[in-house]
């Protein structure tokens, strides 16, 4: 028996990570009903067959449950790595000297190939290496076009092809390898309705995967290295929205730093009206327990109050033994903040500019009003989403139900704060929106008999960009009894 999914009573979007614990159409069906509004799959692991399987599952609880419902393909991006070790694995000690050279034969204690000829270019001394996710660090005492002789500052095992970070230096390779373009393409046939690039260095990154991309999908710009913060407005202004990718900013940055350049992403995400996605290690000890720490909520709900558009759960829901358990308690994080009577000021601290358009003057408006006025539930028609995402960017305190035409839209908004998507026949006339508003309103429970929902279109309808029009509606006793059903 199909179970309706009313509109969230939170704004904060949850995106979960599918994976070998969640893979089965009835762990996804599971993860959706405890909350999950978007799905991320991940690139890096499995192959494109099992991908396509995933989406089929998903998009079959789309149509049994009548909702949109996002998806966000995680390209794999870059991978630096050393090589292979005789006995595959040595033991670096601190204080010694460690060669990183472009020989294939297999590496020692003292030795190791390094595959990758663009860090030969780029590092210079000081530069610091780190291996396996910053446990080993080294720093190059000397650089050339054959080999990187450096000091081993922290000691430790390291084996075959573990990963190699180099946070101090923007390494000339492409964001998209080979086998991003071809699972961008795989990704794209998917029908996929964002696609998520790794390792963003460059504003120039983000335009390479927009020109393969063009208007298929939305383009999500990780922000995980140190470069990418020193051009992070330019990248911001190109993307379609953004992710604090803590993982690896946590291994190429001291621990300390991460939490105020979270603060500072968000902020410039929300500064643009771009969505802004707060990822990894959120809820990281239910991978294995049925609850969090407490560091964790608090965690999870610091980036809710500071207004991120959606967190992200990734081996918690993706490997974990509790998939549903940690969705459940993301969506109860999310649902008690939002309760919290300081939460309105806070998530505005942030101010957010608007552009001289007629759209974001009424967007900007709208907020006021419907505060002004009690109004219960804001509805707008939208083409693109451009409309849904002004809205969203001044995080109206009443629900947003965003109506569109297009089905791939109404998807692409499963990432924006308080939207409810629905996929809906266009109208025709300024009459006919007002009374399909109406019908809409109350048949997602959005209003009552008497209450007033302000409504947001373009006219001529159907045209993208053209949102010039803000209508305040009262619900009346007849209206109830024609639409209630």
């Amino acid at each position: 028996m199909t179970e309706t999914l009313p509109p969230r009573s939170r704004k904060v979007k949850i995106l979960a990570t599918l994976g070998p614990a969640s893979s089965d159409a009835k762990m996804i069906r599971r993860l959706m009903l405890a909350g999950a509004d978007a799905f991320r799959i991940n690139m890096s692991h499995g192959d494109q067959k099992q991908k396509a399987k995933l989406v089929d599952h998903i998009r079959a609880l789309e149509k049994e449950f009548h909702r949109p419902t996002t998806i966000l393909f995680d390209l794999q991006g870059p991978k630096l790595r050393v090589g292979q070790f005789e006995g595959g694995r040595t033991v670096l000690e601190k204080g010694q000297q460690f060669i990183f050279d472009r020989s294939d034969k297999a590496g020692d204690s003292k030795r190791v190939q390094l595959p990758h000829p663009e860090l030969f270019e780029s590092v210079r001394p000081g530069t610091n290496i780190l291996i396996d996710d910053g446990k080993v660090r080294l720093n190059v005492l000397k650089a050339g076009d054959s080999e990187i002789v450096t000091e081993v500052k922290v000691g430790g095992p390291v084996s075959d092809n573990k990963g190699v970070n180099v946070p101090d230096v923007v390494v000339p390779i492409p964001a998209l390898t080979d086998k991003d373009k071809d699972d961008l393409q795989f990704a794209l046939e998917q029908r996929a309705d964002w696609i998520a690039l790794s390792f963003v260095q460059r504003p120039e990154d983000v335009a390479e995967a927009r020109t393969l991309i063009g208007d298929r999908a939305a383009l999500l710009a990780k922000i995980e290295k140190p470069a990418a913060i020193d051009r992070l407005n330019d990248i911001v202004a190109l993307a379609d929205a953004v992710m604090v990718a803590r993982g690896d900013l946590g291994v190429e940055l001291p621990p300390e730093q991460v939490p105020p350049l979270q603060n500072k992403i968000v902020a410039t995400a929300r500064q643009y009206g771009k969505p802004v996605v707060v990822a990894t290690q959120m809820l990281e000890s239910m991978i294995t327990s049925p609850t969090p720490t407490r560091a964790e909520v608090s965690d999870v709900a610091k980036a809710i109050y500071d207004g991120a558009d959606a967190v992200m759960l990734s081996a918690e829901s993706a490997a974990g033994q509790y998939p549903c358990e940690a969705v459940e308690m993301m969506n109860r994080i999310a649902d008690s903040v939002e309760r919290d009577p300081s939460f309105q000021a806070r998530i505005h601290f942030t101010q957010t500019r608007l552009e001289a358009t007629t759209a974001d003057a009424l967007a900007g408006s709208a907020r006021q009003i419907a505060s002004t006025i009690s109004a219960t539930a804001m509805l707008c028609y939208t083409s693109s989403g451009s409309t849904a995402r002004r809205i969203a960017r001044e995080r109206p305190p009443i629900p947003l139900l965003a109506m569109s035409a297009s089905l791939h839209t109404s998807r692409r908004m499963g990432l924006l704060w308080g939207v409810h998507a629905v996929h809906s026949r266009d109208v025709s006339s300024f009459e006919e929106m007002v009374e399909k508003a109406k019908r809409m309103a109350l048949r997602h429970q959005l209003a009552k008999g008497g209450d007033r929902v302000i409504v947001m279109a373009g006219i001529p309808f159907g045209k993208a960009g053209s949102t010039n029009v803000l209508h305040v509606v009262r619900l009346i006793g007849d209206e109830l009894e024609r639409y209630g059903n």
